[in-house]
């Protein structure tokens, strides 16, 4: 059977995947019994990973908000997981309903759902494809369907990077997707960290998952955006990025940094 651009069999059940884990904590309902038992063991490893996951979407949407409200109109989401209401295009057509969202992720069935919530307008598009490759990204003709590369982009990495290892090498696959950006353009970009509690039992749940947990420094995540413009309060734990509310309860201990930047002439 095939889905798509994939085969079904493709879909790999039998280990947790970040998605799937993500959209069970969040209260979602499309993930199976292996990402819910992982959910589970992470929450009891790190307790405050629920308030991290919902202000980690919380600083999502106030980003987005934030670089639509800039003047940008193309926002390029890589690593966007299975759609949580309110979705990436529906935050941005909110404060401009001109906003063309191309979505990437490497999960078949973020894709599947995707594309039953998307519109086939041109508006609105969902690749398969992997953060590892991204030139592949860039040179999708999907992507390229929806987004301008010679007009300015927001380019979404929120909570994706840090399922790429060193080996990797998270640092050159960001910087061949800001350098494909031109001027005008903005990172919006967050990343896990243990700079705030030990959390090596939490990257312990990721080894039986298909991406490991590889959790990063301020200083190593802020090298992410070298040679971009951090704008005001520069890289911050999320609940403390721009709050528009009361940051919750132990925002302290969230192990999520954010920051948005922006790509000068």
């Amino acid at each position: 059977m095939k889905q798509g651009d994939f085969r079904a069999e493709e879909i790999d059940t039998g280990r947790p995947h970040p998605a799937r884990i993500y959209d069970y904590l969040l209260g979602g309902k499309d993930h199976y019994e292996v990402d819910q038992v992982a959910g589970d063991e992470l929450a009891a490893a790190a307790p405050e990973v629920r308030i991290g996951l919902q202000a980690n979407r919380a600083f999502l949407r106030r980003a987005v908000r934030y670089v639509v409200g800039s003047g940008v109109r193309q926002l390029l989401d890589i690593g966007t997981g299975l759609p949580t209401s309110p979705n990436v295009h529906e935050i941005a057509h909110e404060v401009a309903p001109d906003v063309r969202v191309a979505y990437v992720d490497n999960d078949p069935i973020v894709k599947v759902h995707a594309d039953a919530l998307l519109s086939r307008s041109g508006a609105t598009g969902i690749v398969l494809a992997d953060l590892g490759d991204p030139a592949a990204i860039v040179d999708h003709p999907e992507v390229r369907g929806v987004i301008d590369f010679d007009e300015p982009v927001a380019l979404l990495l929120v909570a994706v990077l840090h399922f790429l290892t060193d080996a990797e090498q998270p640092e050159r696959v960001v910087a061949t997707l800001r350098d494909a950006l031109p001027a005008g353009s903005f990172l919006v970009l967050s990343h896990a960290t243990d700079d705030f509690a030990d959390r090596s039992e939490a990257q312990a749940v990721y080894n039986k998952a298909t991406a490991t947990l590889n959790l990063r420094s301020r200083a190593e995540v802020e090298r992410f955006f070298d040679g971009l413009e951090l704008v005001e309060p520069g890289l911050a734990q999320v609940p403390f990025w721009r709050p528009d509310t009361p940051p919750p309860a132990r925002s302290g201990e969230i192990g999520f940094y954010g920051g948005v930047a922006r790509k000068s002439g």
